[in-house]
């Protein structure tokens, strides 16, 4: 019987633009093998304190308005107190408030539970760091 905790980390190239990359298929990849048929839980996390990750439909539009929605929350300009980086980069470090470094969610024999149009996908709007480390852990 496979272990009842298994994780993997993602290395994924952001490249130095916003960015919304959809992880749905590493994660199915990942339970594919870490589930074996079993339920859980598989929990995404992005240790990093300017990125977020996301449950959202891609490819309709939704991913360019969640970055026009993150612009109009979250000016890139000198408003923010933190100031090393690109201008306006402080609010890449308000982004996890509101988009959150993690989401856990059901596998139910071995594949994720999502809705139809939904997808995992990982937030990064911060443009100095073009390379991103995901973790994906299954508790079976």
């Amino acid at each position: 019987m496979p272990d009842a905790f298994t994780t993997r980390v993602l290395n994924v190239a952001t490249g130095s633009r916003e960015r919304i990359v959809d992880l749905t298929g590493d994660c199915e990849a990942f339970l594919r093998e870490a589930a074996a048929g079993r339920d859980g839980l598989l929990n995404i996390f992005v240790p990093h304190a300017t990125a977020g990750i996301a449950v959202i439909e891609t490819g309709a539009g939704s991913d360019a308005d969640l970055l026009a929605a993150l612009h109009t929350l979250l000016p890139a300009d000198d408003r923010w107190q933190h100031r090393h980086g690109s201008p306006g980069h402080g609010r890449d470090h308000v982004l996890p408030a509101i988009v959150p470094p993690h989401a856990t969610l059901p596998v139910l024999r071995g594949r994720l539970e999502l809705g139809t149009w939904q997808s995992v996908c990982l937030v990064d709007t911060n443009r100095d760091n073009p390379n991103r480390q995901v973790r994906l852990s299954f508790l079976g």
